[in-house]
């Protein structure tokens, strides 16, 4: 009987492992702070292995991709949310319509890539804020109607 339960666990374990590109900076500490405060779902869709440094995916196929130690995003006139006192500029590909969601304001900064046709935004980072507040804010976005007048 364990064996069985072994065997079983083993076979429900098994997911391919997710491709994904590490970001030039992969290897800053605040990464790997973030990485293991990393939830095991999103949604419904389980947490998988990745073949870089800094990086994981949710679902297979990948529902959600994340990589830490991208480029920290300048001010943008893309849209900014806040989660969880976490600050992310949204950027959709027109063409794709793959959304790319980037932490402001933290070094290194993180981002997510996902299909809000797929998993919606709202889930994804909500289960991915605390995670990224691992790594301490030093900007907040600031929105038109908050900007200083001169």
């Amino acid at each position: 009987m364990a064996a069985s339960v072994v065997a079983l666990a083993s076979l429900t374990a098994c997911s391919s492992v997710a491709a994904v590109d590490a970001a030039p900076d992969a290897a800053n500490p605040a990464c790997a702070e973030m990485m293991v405060a990393l939830p095991d779902l999103i949604g419904d869709s389980q947490r998988r292995s990745t073949t870089s440094q800094a990086t994981s995916a949710w679902g297979d196929p990948s529902q959600v991709v994340l990589r830490c130690g991208v480029q920290v995003p300048t001010p943008t006139s893309d849209p900014c949310v806040s989660v969880n006192d976490v600050d992310w500029v949204a950027h959709e590909d027109e063409k794709t319509k793959i959304w790319t969601l980037t932490t402001y304001g933290r070094t290194p900064a993180t981002e997510v890539v996902l299909d809000p046709n797929v998993i919606p935004s709202s889930t994804v980072l909500a289960s991915l804020s605390d995670a990224a507040a691992k790594i301490p804010a030093q900007k907040a976005c600031v929105s038109v109607d908050k900007a200083e007048k001169l």
